[in-house]
């Protein structure tokens, strides 16, 4: 699923995006937790596919998998 998220430096600062576009995997999350629907996004954004929606939710999810947590006590 990865090969539809793209990483370029040239492309919207270096943000995740969906492979040939400007379309942020940010946008999508966002949107998401917005209530939107993925025909909601669909439709908004027309070279959107479900895939594309569904490799953003993985990437933003194995992100997060690798993201380390420090707690301090208070």
């Amino acid at each position: 699923m990865f090969e539809r998220i793209e990483i370029n430096p040239e492309v919207m600062m270096g943000k995740p995006v969906i492979r040939d576009t400007r379309i942020t995997v940010e946008l999508i999350l966002r949107k998401l937790s917005e209530g939107a629907s993925h025909a909601d996004l669909i439709d908004a954004y027309p070279r959107l596919t479900e895939q594309d929606i569904k490799a953003a939710l993985a990437y933003a999810a194995a992100a997060l998998a690798h993201e380390t947590i420090v707690l301090t006590a208070a």
